[in-house]
């Protein structure tokens, strides 16, 4: 496997998706631009009912119909309500480490598409104030959001059209190192993304057909576990390409692509994980294979939704996941590599 990856394509790419607000529930702007990549490159996209992505990479054989799963929602927030200093509080969208958010600036949009800026702030946040500003617990409960705005008061907060229920974006603080790191909000998983849109820019260069027609699944919903729980009939395997875990007790780094063979829902396909893990050793890709028992992906849920499929789990390599993440170009090459591997066989 010779084939040339474009690497300021994947990571360009990575940018602009990092940089769009789309949190779970709301990812109708970046899936147009999923659209336009797509179509850009002659490929057929489709969007079901609750706007996931089915884009189909015809293939020289016909007996099976595999899928390749990943996820453009994000953690997020929304408005639970208004306090009466002017304040908003929020309930979460996914599960975004709540001690992370504090001191991180956001936006609020509005029913009407408004939209003002705010921070996430503790409700003890000045040291010079507060006995507990430092030790206290950072929860939902005992934070909340100033808006940058002169609201003093519930009344004034109304008068903004701000009301419970619009959603609130976390800023992603998105940067590209020159040693190719990228450190992100959310890599979680559109660093994944990315690297599809590359494995799509890749295919379209080299005129590759894969062996068996390919439907890469865009979902919208996968952060709060139902994304891929509906997926196209005539899909026989599937792949979820999604965030690799790095700490305590795996192996993965940020530099590999993950091979998972057991997560929150069970182990992986066997045969599947055996042929990505021969096709990796075969092919001098960096790869890891670890166990993660407090994570769940696109083919779980496809399983639950009771599709008849077999399942396998990799992706790039990510660091604090729902925090501050970071990974690095490598993972999300050595992924690409590995599905073209895998699609190519």
């Amino acid at each position: 496997m010779n084939y040339k990856i474009n690497k300021e394509y994947v990571l360009d790419t990575a940018k602009k998706i990092l940089e769009f607000d789309s949190p779970t529930g709301f990812c109708f702007d970046i899936m147009k631009f999923i659209e336009e990549i797509a179509i850009g490159f002659d490929y057929k996209f489709e969007r079901t009912n609750k706007g996931c992505g089915i884009i189909t990479i015809e293939g020289q054989e016909e007996g099976k119909v595999i899928g390749l799963a990943a996820h453009v929602d994000t953690l997020g927030a929304m408005v639970r309500s208004i306090t009466n200093n002017g304040t908003l509080k929020f309930t979460l969208l996914g599960g975004p480490i709540p001690a992370t958010l504090d001191s991180e600036y956001c936006k609020i949009r509005t029913r009407e598409g408004k939209i003002y800026t705010g921070t996430f702030l503790s409700t003890s946040p000045a040291a010079h104030v507060y006995e507990d500003a430092k030790d206290k617990k950072r929860t939902s409960e005992n934070m909340e959001v100033r808006i940058d705005e002169k609201v003093l008061s519930k009344r004034d907060v109304e008068a903004l059209g701000i009301c419970p229920g619009d959603f609130i974006f976390i800023d992603p603080k998105t940067t590209i190192t020159e040693s190719g790191f990228i450190k992100s909000r959310f890599i979680d998983d559109k660093g994944s993304v990315a690297a599809l849109m590359g494995l799509l820019e890749l295919f379209n260069r080299e005129k590759i057909t894969p062996r068996y027609k390919t439907k890469i699944f865009i979902s919208t919903y996968e952060e709060v576990g139902h994304g891929a729980s509906y997926i196209p009939q005539d899909i026989t395997e599937m792949i979820a390409v999604d965030m690799g875990c790095i700490g305590e007790d795996l192996t993965c780094t940020e530099y590999d692509v993950s091979i998972c063979a057991k997560d929150s829902g069970g182990p992986y396909d066997y045969n599947m994980v055996t042929d990505l893990v021969n096709l990796a050793k075969e092919n001098n890709i960096k790869y890891a294979i670890d166990i993660y028992p407090m994570y769940g992906s696109d083919v779980g849920a496809a399983l639950r939704g009771g599709n008849d499929i077999r399942g396998a789990l990799i992706g790039p390599g990510v660091h604090a996941s729902h925090g501050m993440e970071r990974t690095h170009y490598e993972g999300l090459e050595n992924t690409i590599k590995l599905l073209v591997a895998y699609l190519t066989k």
